[in-house]
């Protein structure tokens, strides 16, 4: 199972750098997210960790396991 976490481990890279690529205080565009859906279970992680903040019609979602639709992410603090 060793793969699963270095896929996961890639997805969550790969979305920290598109958070960081749209640039400070700016969120992914919802196209780059729905593209990614398969990768929502990584983005989530990512925000319970701390690292990124999930936004929903451009609001910061409370809770971002029960975001549903078109997410946007963001680098946390930003």
């Amino acid at each position: 199972m060793a793969w699963r976490r270095t896929d996961a481990a890639a997805i969550a890279v790969d979305i920290l750098r598109r958070a960081a690529a749209a640039g400070r205080g700016r969120a992914l565009a919802p196209d780059d997210v729905a593209r990614a859906r398969a990768l929502h279970g990584a983005a989530l992680r990512l925000a319970e960790t701390g690292r990124t903040a999930v936004l929903r019609q451009g609001r910061l979602v409370a809770s971002p396991a029960e975001a549903r639709g078109v997410i946007r992410l963001r680098i946390a603090g930003a």
